[in-house]
């Protein structure tokens, strides 16, 4: 299945991407597994995590059916690094033509950081994947609609930036075709049972089914 049929198919059963930022590599395995279990397909590693591609590579090896990648994604040296180790999928916080080109080349999915309509043109015609609505702080739901309906109708949005269970709902109804779970999901130091707790909250606030 290449990068892009997994993409596709992930983002049809639940379009949330798991950014799992400080994991450390003897965490994988078990917090990787908590997350397929429930249904969660696309794993970011970010890269300024510890030793993140070792970690990249052993989601990678244990769970092929999931994308697996890297987020704070800055270089193209960064996208051929994460190639290496396995990774298929490239996530950035910000549009840089540069890094875009590379995934492409490599067949790997891409989703740049964007918060204006010209970055997000801009990164649709370098080749980007999708589009990561960065920070979500600073783009409200009615930006997001004002954006949505400027972008070719078959533009992937997810915005990424303390999206809670809460917001989930006003930014879905502005467009929002997923969105990127932090901090709100996952923290150093938490259990893969917390991790499963918090995950299955954000797959109930997902179907509409908000937990009290």
């Amino acid at each position: 299945m290449t990068p892009r049929t997994k993409f596709k198919t992930a983002m049809a059963r639940l379009p949330l991407v798991a950014i799992l930022r400080g994991l450390h590599p003897q965490e994988a395995l078990a917090v990787g597994q908590v997350l397929v279990d429930a249904g969660w397909d696309l794993i970011e590693v970010p890269l300024n995590s510890p030793q993140p591609l070792q970690s990249i590579a052993t989601l990678r090896k244990s769970f092929p059916q999931a994308l697996v990648g890297a987020g704070t994604v800055l270089t193209s040296e960064d996208v051929r690094q994460v190639h290496s180790a396995g990774g298929e999928l490239i996530v950035s916080p910000n549009f840089n033509p540069a890094v875009v080109a590379e995934a492409v080349r490599l067949g790997m999915v891409c989703l740049p950081g964007v918060m204006t309509a010209s970055e997000a043109f801009a990164a649709l015609a370098a080749g980007a994947s999708g589009l990561k609505i960065f920070p979500a702080e600073m783009i409200t739901p009615m930006v997001l609609k004002a954006l949505r309906a400027v972008l070719p109708a078959e533009t992937l949005v997810l915005p990424v930036g303390s999206i809670s269970p809460l917001n989930m709902p006003a930014f879905r109804a502005a467009g929002a075709n997923g969105f990127g779970i932090g901090s709100a999901l996952f923290k150093p130091g938490m259990t893969p049972a917390q991790v499963a707790e918090s995950a299955a909250g954000f797959e109930a606030a997902w179907a509409g089914t908000m937990r009290a």
